[in-house]
């Protein structure tokens, strides 16, 4: 797998689009950290890390809807291993007008672009959630 936090967005939409109330995806840390930010943001009920079916770590994702719809509405790579990313902090996007959030790791960890507009630094754009 080239781009696994790719993987993890694209399971997160095809689980969604089928009214999936969870979904399970491989571990790793990074999947963990762009998770801990979606759940603060509050566009997940939250995840914990169980033991998949072929025994190797896994993640398990608590999706939230809103009467009957997604709280996701849309979740896009911004970053890829062919195409890294890198703004600094004046030039993390802000997503649909402040109402969305752009993911960004920085050397101080993954966080949101409010939280990295705070902390005063910039990093590689991950992902945009609205």
């Amino acid at each position: 797998m080239n781009d696994p936090l790719g993987d993890m967005l694209t399971r997160i939409r095809n689980a969604q689009m089928r009214g999936k109330s969870t979904v399970v995806t491989p571990a790793s840390k990074l999947r963990a950290w762009v998770l801990d930010v979606l759940a603060d943001e509050g566009y997940i009920r939250g995840y914990e890390n169980t033991t998949g079916k072929d025994g190797h770590p896994a993640i398990e994702i608590s999706l939230k809807y809103f009467d009957g719809t997604p709280v996701i509405r849309e979740l896009k790579r911004v970053s890829t291993p062919g195409r890294r990313v890198y703004m600094g902090v004046k030039d993390i996007p802000s997503v649909r007008q402040g109402l969305g959030v752009s993911i960004v790791s920085t050397p101080k960890g993954v966080m949101s672009d409010a939280n990295a507009r705070t902390a005063n630094v910039g990093g590689e754009v991950l992902c945009t959630v609205f």
